[in-house]
């Protein structure tokens, strides 16, 4: 399992946009927030044991080495992009499209 030594913190903006801030160990994070518990539930085993913070959502993981938390109103934006996010249409052809390509492979061929 990879270390986890990367805290990510992402927050929105005055003028709406994400602000991301790295930081290199959770020593800097307790300073600016009060740390609440321990995270003690998630199935990422190496996120086990990391801080919970008051007013921010996580820990979260985010790539093999980074913890992300974020603040409550981006994350629920973030979910409800995600949320409303249309998957993809895989175009499939009909079995008629595939044997009418065959014939004219073979009719060129010949």
């Amino acid at each position: 399992m990879a270390k986890k030594d990367t805290f990510r913190i992402v927050s929105r903006g005055s003028d709406g946009s994400l602000l991301i801030r790295d930081y290199p160990s959770c020593d800097p994070l307790v300073g600016i927030h009060c740390q609440i518990g321990i995270d003690d539930c998630s199935t990422d085993l190496d996120i086990r044991g990391m801080p919970v913070f008051r007013g921010l959502i996580g820990p979260m993981p985010e790539g093999k080495t980074i913890v992300r938390y974020e603040t409550p109103e981006v994350f629920e934006a973030l979910t409800k992009d995600w949320a409303n996010a249309k998957p993809r249409r895989r175009t499939r052809r009909s079995s008629a499209a595939v044997a009418e390509a065959r014939a004219a492979e073979s009719a060129a061929a010949s």
